[in-house]
């Protein structure tokens, strides 16, 4: 029978099956415990005072530039190689964002790039950093965004949609910065099906963003429906949005929570022997890890296809996907977006790093319950398609 290896499998979920079972037998769906104990867990794991469990990441960065007063005449630097979300957040309060390229290999924000960009725009109000793929980028020291930041009064946001659980150079991910926003979507390193969270240590922008996350009402529902005064006191003190987690999904992630660490120790499986098998194909460059391996996340594993391969980044794909291997590309770049790149004047030769990822990126499968049969055929289907032999031994 043939090995088939989608891009990504949850695995299995019979305990979270069993979770959620629990919360439609007690009759409480909405924000409640459920959601008040992942918060809890996610903030201690974090090392962070707060923690706001939300229906998405990108609901977690609306808030955060709305909770840090970011609004029309702000410049936000954001870097052209993210989702689309990264960006569009900082259109919803009316900023503008500043696209600027990323480091080779990492695809990753540094101070490099972020002091050049204050060179050439003058005030930056905020900047989102993306944790590519897992990683994050040097925050402390002369190298170090958040010193920089610190010492600029540029206000940080960590995009770490794919950062659950990682560490930087400070600690781990979410206890530096202003904000840090992270991402549960069916495919990330841990799920709740749909839903994010909003880490900080700032307890007046954890306040504001917890207000704003349920219609900008002064009372928590969880708290409105538990405490001894009327359900129906509350008040409305600023025009908020709907982004509270259910309780159906907050179970699920309770127990992907507890799951984490050993989800990332099988991503970091997956990495080393693609690492081991590939290091000697010329044709293609391996995602650079500038951290200790066990920092990184290892939510995505990007290669990209140099130009003189046998066959270009699409063929890869078509090629991969007759030998049953799921693929995927990570990403096309914002300067490269239609909206971008015709409101903000982006021409792509501004952005070399990110243009030569783009031209060449392909993202391979990586997720906790890959076989040992399943990460080999995945190399020695690259190699074969490249024409290389398969390795001589799994090492």
């Amino acid at each position: 029978m043939t090995t088939t290896v989608p891009f990504f499998s949850t695995g299995d979920l019979s305990r979270e099956l069993e979770a959620v079972g629990d919360v439609l037998h007690s009759g409480w769906l909405t924000t409640g415990s459920r959601a008040k104990l992942l918060e809890q867990r996610f903030a201690g794991a974090c090392e962070a005072d707060h923690a706001l469990a939300v229906t998405s990441c990108t609901a977690a960065l609306h808030l955060a530039v709305e909770a840090l007063g970011l609004g029309p005449g702000d410049r936000v630097v954001v870097p052209s190689m993210t989702f689309g979300a990264s960006a569009e957040v900082i259109r919803y309060v009316g900023a503008t964002p500043v696209v600027v390229d990323v480091e080779p290999g990492t695809n990753l924000l540094s101070r490099r790039i972020l002091e050049r960009a204050v060179e050439d725009y003058g005030n930056i109000a905020a900047c989102i950093v993306v944790h590519y793929g897992g990683q994050a980028p040097r925050m402390l020291g002369d190298e170090g965004l958040w010193d920089y930041c610190r010492e600029r009064g540029i206000r940080l946001i960590e995009d770490a949609a794919h950062a659950f659980p990682s560490r930087s150079d400070a600690g781990p991910i979410g206890a530096v910065g202003d904000v840090a926003c992270f991402s549960f979507y069916a495919n990330k390193t841990m799920t709740t099906g749909e839903g994010g969270m909003l880490v900080t240590n700032d307890a007046d922008l954890a306040a504001r963003a917890s207000i704003m996350r349920l219609h900008g009402i002064d009372r928590d529902v969880w708290d409105r429906f538990g405490a001894k005064s009327a359900s129906w006191q509350y008040d409305i003190v600023a025009p908020g949005f709907k982004y509270n987690m259910p309780d159906v999904n907050a179970a699920i992630g309770v127990v992907q929570f507890g799951r984490a660490a050993g989800f990332r120790d099988d991503r970091q499986r997956v990495a080393e022997h693609y690492q081991r098998q590939l290091v000697d194909v010329a044709e293609v460059s391996l995602p650079l890890c500038d951290v200790p391996a066990s920092w990184h996340a290892w939510h995505l594993f990007p290669i990209v296809l140099h130009q003189d391969a046998a066959v270009d980044r699409n063929g890869m794909i078509e090629a991969l996907a007759e030998r049953g291997v799921g693929t995927s590309v990570h990403y096309r770049p914002l300067h490269r977006m239609t909206y971008y790149r015709d409101t903000l004047n982006l021409d792509a030769q501004d952005f070399p790093n990110a243009e030569q990822t783009w031209q060449g990126c392909l993202s391979l499968p990586i997720y906790p319950s890959m076989t040992a049969e399943q990460v080999r055929h995945v190399t020695t289907s690259v190699r074969a398609v490249l024409g290389h032999s398969p390795p001589a031994h799994d090492g």
